[in-house]
């Protein structure tokens, strides 16, 4: 596969370092959103000097042989002077040890075996960039050394420390400080200096300058400020060695939320960061072999469902549905998770991302669920909440203090009403359908209970108003929305059954069924279903349908997944079936559920092979972006975004592998 971009060091809006071409050595690290988040990284070996990481092209470039992206790591494969250099960024994002998946650092492991026959002598050196930390490349960054008995601890951080001062999109970190650990067991060396000044004494000398550069503060890109570390090895002729380095971010304070700041949810388990990267330093060996044995497992069973094309496009999923969220610790010792709307327009917490995205963490730890719909819930019964639907979002990320989407919480008529409703009472239907989850759902009753109230009124025949897919405008009798608010009601009616209000179940079922009915005559276009009720001639995705069986409420008659699955196959283009007869771009997440709504996996591979195409062929080299052209795969917007989550949709139709993956779960 060739991946529009390649996550590294991936684990949060901010801390996230991705290589945006085929080769790591041809261009800069970047982060997410394009800017400058430079690695860098050259190998002396045998008197020669080589570069492997970044666009240094003052030495020449080693061979890259090969690279694999799986749900964890991603390995890179050179080969240079007769040794084979296997570089591999490893980040343990384990949904089920949410101590493990929420310390901010990645381990960068080094691994040199001879390919001649002959022992060779290396040093592998790899440099974090000052701005690693910043917003801008001018600003000034400051830095030093932390004590530590099994690790020299570098780290560099924003001179002037805008703590949780703005919100927005395209914007990095301004404060904390980033982190680049060499273990002592290593044999090695670290200093800071400018970064041309630092390469070309590696290049010349084979080893980092013994003297840092001691001007505090200075420019962070200006003219580069760059931490570094470097590694020995002996390689023999017929054995592999290895090192590592760890990579990683302190921010300190992480979210706010409703006017109080949070901190990452690793500080329920590490007094300090100092405990915390012993415990990345000490666990190395354990999480190597729990990362590969968990990519294996995944891709096994994607692979079996799904095909081994779709597989590839899944591991390229799982780090950036991850890494486009905070995973902070309430004020009442909860996890909430809060995910950004990447290069969307810097929403956090959305709930029509929150509900795409949400299969990925169904199947594999409750909990992320939970930290997702917890705060929505929680403000929605704050006086600042007077709407009886449900919000869109909590405000522009970092800052979660209120709604900000179209005129925020006074305007009622641009708001998403049944979307957003529909969409968490479907979550809280899942909860409670995979995880039984009771108790939650009661302590926000009264919120649930209002927006099923307002589904019955108002959700069948939508009124003129915009769904998730808003880039395509307001539309009045949306029949997909129709499916998700009547899906909605059923779920609500299960929540009722089980909470034993059998009154109240009854009469949201058989509005629900009532429904169903109705819409399939409404809605029936001969060999289709209409985008609109009004509308002929029209189509579109019905990608709601897919929990009418997910959630075992068989409300729709089963033909009509049927009759849209042999329409929707004469409308793919190359890189995958447009969202609907408006536009030839599509949505990658519902194109996923799609596929599965006829149980064949022949239907699901047939609609979703060209999604690996789109991969292949996008002339937009960034993180995995969800809307796109499908005559060629070129981004239309949105980049890096959470809702690829979605595509791990088919394995939570198969009880035996939801089990599987919840008995992994560990208490939080």
């Amino acid at each position: 596969m060739r991946y529009p971009a390649v996550p590294l060091v991936v684990h949060d809006p901010y801390l996230s370092i991705w290589s945006m071409n085929d080769t790591l050595f041809r261009s800069q690290t970047l982060h997410w959103t394009g800017r400058s988040n430079a690695l860098y990284g050259m190998i002396h070996i045998d008197g020669k000097c080589y570069s492997y990481m970044g666009d240094y092209h003052s030495c020449p470039f080693v061979d890259q042989k090969s690279i694999e992206v799986t749900p964890t790591r991603t390995i890179y494969t050179f080969e240079v002077e007769g040794i084979e250099l296997k570089v591999t960024f490893m980040t343990p994002a384990f949904p089920h040890k949410l101590d493990v998946m929420s310390r901010p650092a990645s381990y960068i492991v080094f691994e040199l075996r001879s390919l001649d026959g002959k022992p060779h002598r290396a040093n592998v050196m790899l440099e974090h960039s000052g701005n690693l930390c910043v917003d801008n490349g001018g600003d000034k960054v400051d830095w030093g050394r932390l004590k530590n008995p099994d690790m020299e601890i570098l780290h560099i951080s924003s001179t002037d420390q805008k703590i949780l001062e703005h919100g927005g999109d395209d914007l990095r970190i301004e404060w904390g400080r980033s982190i680049l650990a060499r273990p002592l067991k290593f044999k090695g060396d670290s200093a800071f200096g400018r970064t041309f000044e630092m390469r070309k004494h590696f290049v010349v000398n084979g080893v980092l300058p013994d003297y840092d550069f001691a001007e505090i503060p200075c420019s962070a890109g200006l003219t580069p400020l760059t931490a570094a570390a470097s590694l020995e090895f002996d390689v023999p002729a017929d054995d592999t060695v290895s090192a590592f380095l760890i990579s990683g971010y302190h921010d300190g304070w992480s979210i706010e939320y409703l006017t109080h700041r949070l901190k990452g949810y690793w500080t329920k388990f590490y007094k300090t960061f100092q405990e915390l990267i012993s415990a990345v330093y000490n666990e190395f060996d354990q999480l190597k072999a729990e990362c590969e044995e968990y990519d294996a497992t995944l891709n096994s069973d994607i692979t079996a469902l799904c095909g081994e094309k779709f597989a590839q496009v899944c591991a390229l999923a799982f780090r950036q549905a991850i890494g486009a969220h905070k995973l902070v610790l309430s004020e009442a010792g909860e996890p909430l998770f809060f995910s950004k709307e990447n290069f969307s327009n810097g929403c956090i917490a959305t709930v029509d991302v929150t509900y795409p995205s949400s299969p990925l963490f169904l199947l594999t730890n409750k909990e992320l669920v939970k930290g997702m719909m917890t705060p929505i819930l929680e403000y929605a019964a704050t006086p600042g909440w007077t709407h009886d639907f449900a919000p869109h979002d909590l405000g522009t990320y970092p800052l979660a203090n209120g709604q900000i989407y179209r005129g925020g919480e006074f305007n009622e008529h641009e708001q998403m009403p049944i979307e957003e409703c529909g969409n968490m009472l479907i979550l809280a239907g899942a909860l409670l359908k995979f995880h039984n989850e009771k108790e939650y759902i009661k302590r926000f009753h009264a919120q649930f209970k209002l927006w099923a109230d307002y589904l019955i009124r108002y959700g069948f025949d939508p009124e003129n108003q915009l769904c998730t897919d808003d880039f395509a405008g307001h539309l009045a009798h949306n029949a997909n929305l129709s499916v998700k608010a009547i899906i909605a009601m059923g779920a609500w009616a299960q929540i009722c059954r089980a909470l034993g209000d059998n009154e109240e179940a009854d009469k949201f079922m058989q509005e629900a069924e009532n429904s169903a009915a109705a819409w399939k005559k409404a809605a029936f276009d001969g060999d289709h279903y209409r985008l609109a009720f009004d509308q002929p001639g029209s189509w579109s995705q019905k990608y709601n349908l897919v929990w009418d069986k997910l959630l075992d409420l068989e409300l729709f008659d089963s033909d009509i997944a049927q009759t849209e699955m042999k329409f929707y196959l004469t409308r793919q283009n190359s890189c995958g079936l447009p969202l609907d007869n408006r536009a030839s771009y599509t949505k990658l997440d519902w194109i996923a559920w799609c596929a599965t709504l006829t149980g064949s996996k022949e239907d699901f591979i047939s609609l979703t092979d060209p999604l690996y195409t789109a991969m292949e062929m996008t002339p937009t080299r960034v993180p995995m972006c969800d809307w796109y052209e499908t005559s060629n795969g070129a981004k239309v917007g949105f980049q890096a975004r959470s809702v690829v989550g979605g595509l791990f949709i088919p394995l939570l139709y198969k009880q035996d592998i939801v089990d599987k993956y919840l008995a992994m779960v560990q208490d939080v």
